[in-house]
């Protein structure tokens, strides 16, 4: 279980640094100084259609993204449901406790009385 649980949180991480780098290539709505940085770079690369290639690839991320996270959610509470179950089991005693009798408690011895 933990070995699938590694492999989706890797899956998580790539999916998650292409989510960031799909936002960033996407165009502002104020084209300000995003153009002058290579905002270009990816209408150049996409064709005309780059908002509608990068709208979808950021949806798509983003839903795998959501699944991916609830599943390793549900993962991790399942392997620690079943973790505690095993734990929670009691050790077999072989050899009876061995008990001590009860220690007498010490008296102090008394005093002289004080003379005048």
């Amino acid at each position: 279980m933990s070995l699938l649980i590694g492999i989706f949180t890797f899956a998580l991480i790539l999916v998650s640094l292409f989510l960031v780098l799909v936002v960033l290539m996407q165009k502002a709505k104020s084209d300000g100084g995003v153009a002058a940085m290579g905002g270009g770079m990816a209408e150049s690369t996409f064709g005309a259609e780059t908002g509608n290639v990068l709208s979808k690839a950021t949806i798509n991320a983003a839903i795998a993204f959501f699944v991916l996270s609830f599943g390793l959610y549900l993962a991790h509470i399942y392997q620690s449901k079943h973790r505690e179950g095993a734990d929670a089991k009691l050790p077999t005693v072989s050899a009876p406790a061995v008990t001590k009798p009860a220690a007498q408690p010490v008296t102090p011895p008394p005093s002289e009385p004080k003379k005048p």
